[in-house]
């Protein structure tokens, strides 16, 4: 019986969450399909005014939402969070963010409830569902920067060649646009928009690299910005960056290689503890539980935990070279 609750509770959450999100999150693509639908109806419709009235009333509706949605935003910066959206990549606004997130906080604690029928898990089953969206966007962020940064000598390549075909600065990042991948492409037409709704370069290029974290860009749009003050060949300054950037790349994998064993050593050593605590828990739980009802095992499987992470800590450390 516990069981068929559980699959309708699952049910009801994730019919629940598509209603809500194709509702309220997509309505603005829908009133645009709308809206140009009806853009070439006959005005003279007698449905006309009537299912204009509908995405007028739609429209209302989100605007209630968006208007209550802010005011909990408002002790809370909502340009770093629109900025880590777009760096994330992610067609989401700071509203349906926040939304996205009250919506798990409230499932996951809904479902650690009904599977444990213990009140007390509501709160960190909240507060797992609240984080899990700012773990998906920093993952998304720290694939997009690698992604990027793997095709910027590509992309400085080919401003390369436009600037010494005789292009200008923006018609060479139109070819970039045009010719590479995601998402140097999305970023580089963003870029192209921007310059083109008034926005000055320096500006622009600020704002790319606030986008896009990366030493290997904020090295390409020093020279660009200084080379605008100064004046000088562009295209030389970036072939000697491009070589700069993929000779660092070089060392960097080299230095990974180097540092393989060491780092799958730290992961090995901060998970085998656990492993083998819940492989022993569930051959002979009472030979383990002596850990946790004896005052000196606890004293014992502290200072093993705090050994643990302090290896854990100075391996990662020792493992990590920058270059």
């Amino acid at each position: 019986m516990k069981e068929v609750v559980l699959l309708f509770f699952f049910t009801f959450c994730f019919l629940f969450i598509v209603w809500t999100f194709s509702y309220f999150l997509l309505f603005n693509r829908r009133i645009q399909k709308r809206i140009n639908y009806y853009f070439y109806l006959n005005k003279t419709d007698t449905n006309f005014k009537k299912n204009r009235d509908g995405v007028k009333e739609g429209i209302s509706s989100l605007k209630k939402l968006n208007e209550l949605i802010r005011k909990k935003l408002s002790n809370i910066d909502q340009d770093k969070i629109d900025q880590m959206l777009k760096s994330a990549g992610v067609l989401l606004t700071p509203e349906e963010y926040v939304m996205l997130k009250w919506f798990l906080s409230a499932i996951t604690g809904g479902i650690l409830y009904f599977l444990s029928s213990n009140v007390y898990l509501l709160i960190p089953g909240s507060i797992i569902g609240y984080t899990l969206p700012k773990i998906w966007i920093n993952r998304k962020i720290k694939i997009r920067i690698l992604k990027f940064n793997e095709g910027l000598p590509d992309m400085i390549a080919t401003l390369i060649s436009s600037l010494k075909s005789g292009y200008s600065f923006a018609q060479a990042l139109k070819t970039v646009a045009e010719e590479c991948d995601s998402p140097i492409k999305e970023e580089a037409t963003l870029l192209l928009k921007e310059m083109n709704y008034g926005i000055t370069m320096e500006e622009a290029l600020n704002n790319l690299g606030k986008r896009m974290p990366s030493d290997d860009l904020e090295l390409m749009l020093q020279a660009i910005l200084i080379q605008r003050q100064v004046g000088g060949n562009l295209a030389g300054v970036l072939e000697i960056i491009v070589k700069t950037i993929r000779e660092r790349t070089r060392i960097q994998r080299q230095v990974q290689s180097l540092t393989a064993q060491g780092r799958l050593s730290g992961r090995i050593i901060g998970a085998l503890p656990i492993a083998l605590g819940l492989m022993i828990y569930f051959m002979n739980p009472e030979y383990i539980k002596v850990l946790f009802n004896n005052t000196l095992g606890i004293i014992i499987l502290s200072a093993g935990i705090i050994s643990g992470i302090i290896g854990f800590i100075l391996i990662h450390k020792l493992t990590k070279v920058e270059v």
